[in-house]
């Protein structure tokens, strides 16, 4: 199905979920949950974002229930409709930010509310029920679009100033993961040491620089696998990777597929296809 709505008490839930959708994960209580091995704790009311392939853990200290929308790429492009919603960025596929958000209450229960509704409208499986579940997930969006933006204006205005030496890191990161996977070109470019690096990005993104390293060029993979019709060959060279096979083992390590067996699931995008 290329859109439904599942819930989960804490207990029940999956000791290792993951889907080839897109994911909006709604939490309440406290507790710990884990994305591809990070782990963030959580209070009150959160919601969760999810791309296809991200690993989820729960550790929860109540047995609240969990509710998640799942959404096939197919079904709502993300990329496609980044002219209404600017989600894509910022709450999927960044690998610096915390991928959840603590809701106020009463956003909590609005947005439960939606899922009521996409529900209702599955359920229906009107002539217009897709439009109307394609409106209700933008609408989702583009209210914890708001909410996470305004959250990042908050922290630049009360003068959270990010780490320098990570903020530089970061951006050498985006200029050169495709060529440069080593901790060492990182410092060295940086003039300190490979361990004054690794404290600073750790306290600032809760990460190594290595799983960073490692996240961006598996998020680019990813996209490009997504977004375009290059064969895993050319992607491979493209990344920086000599041997195609060792680039899929390398990605199938991270992912947990392979980069064939992920574009299979995931399909190729609207966008890679409007642009040929």
């Amino acid at each position: 199905m290329s859109v439904q709505i599942q819930s989960y008490s804490a207990s029940g839930f999956p000791s290792d979920f993951n889907t080839e959708n897109y994911c909006v994960v709604l939490l309440k209580g406290s507790g710990v949950f884990s994305v591809d091995q990070i782990n963030y704790s959580y209070e009150g009311s959160t919601v969760l974002f999810l791309t296809p392939y991200q690993k989820l853990k729960l550790i929860s200290e109540a047995d609240e229930p969990i509710f998640i929308l799942l959404f096939h790429g197919d079904y709502y492009c993300i990329e496609y409709h980044k002219e209404e919603v600017a989600c894509n960025g910022l709450l999927f596929n960044n690998i610096y930010l915390n991928p959840s958000i603590k809701l106020a209450s009463e956003n909590y229960e609005y947005i439960l509310g939606i899922f009521d509704y996409i529900q209702h409208e599955l359920s229906e499986k009107h002539l217009f029920s897709e439009s109307i579940i394609k409106t209700y997930i933008q609408l989702i969006l583009a209210i914890c679009s708001k909410q996470k933006s305004g959250s990042l204006e908050e922290q630049i205005s009360t003068g959270r100033l990010p780490n320098k030496n990570a903020a530089e890191f970061q951006k050498l990161l985006e200029l050169h993961f495709k060529d440069e996977k080593e901790l060492s070109f990182y410092s060295t470019k940086l003039n300190i040491t490979n361990n004054t690096l690794s404290k600073a990005v750790k306290k600032e993104f809760d990460k190594s620089p290595s799983q960073l390293i490692n996240e961006r060029i598996t998020l680019e993979a990813k996209r490009l696998l997504h977004l375009t019709y290059r064969s895993v060959k050319e992607i491979a060279s493209d990344l920086g990777f000599s041997d195609e096979f060792y680039f899929s083992r390398y990605f199938k390590k991270s992912v947990g597929c392979s980069p064939k067996k992920y574009r299979e699931k995931v399909g190729i995008s609207i966008v890679a296809k409007m642009s040929m």
